[in-house]
């Protein structure tokens, strides 16, 4: 018995990723959840391995970046793990564990720890933190190789119309 194929949806596979031969009309009928949710585990997945030649882990550098006065924390004091945590929730993924995060860069003499907990960032921790930041510009030129810059914006933009549809926000405002 010779069943007739499903054209509506083509069907999706890791194998699909280097494929580029698809048409438009194919292209447009894929799920978005599963190629954002695919871009997100590879992008993340090549940039900490990339972060792992420097013997550091993403979670590790967020630690040192939230940290340090001349990046993203506001006044360079110390934090406790809750408020980092809180800080990078946009961010961190469900299996990273700052606890042993930040003990492995105290250890290390990277962070320094408080009376009270919290940690703040120790000179070598930020000598570390800008070597593994040396690495971004030629991370962000191997995932945008071969995308022009008006592809990746109108990229950008599609998915933050995406995200407003699905929040009820407003895709203007992001």
């Amino acid at each position: 018995m010779n069943a007739e194929p499903n054209t509506a949806a083509p069907v999706v596979s890791a194998a699909a990723t280097a494929v580029p031969s698809a048409s438009d009309a194919e292209l447009a009928a894929q799920p978005v959840g599963y190629w954002t949710g695919l871009a997100h585990r590879e992008v993340i997945a090549y940039i900490r391995s990339r972060q792992a030649e420097l013997g550091v882990t993403q979670p590790q550098f967020w630690l040192l970046r939230n940290l340090s006065p001349d990046d993203l924390s506001p006044d360079g004091g110390p934090q406790s793990l809750d408020e980092l945590a809180d800080a990078m929730s946009t961010y961190l993924l469900p299996e990273d564990d700052l606890g042993p995060e930040s003990a492995a860069l105290v250890a290390r003499g990277w962070l320094a720890e408080e009376a009270d907990g919290r940690v703040r960032i120790a000179p070598e921790g930020e000598a570390a933190r800008l070597r593994v930041k040396e690495i971004g510009p030629s991370v962000r030129a191997h995932l945008h190789e071969g995308i022009d810059d008006a592809d990746y914006a109108t990229t950008v933009r599609v998915l933050q119309r995406m995200i407003a549809n699905a929040t009820g926000g407003d895709a203007d405002a992001r």
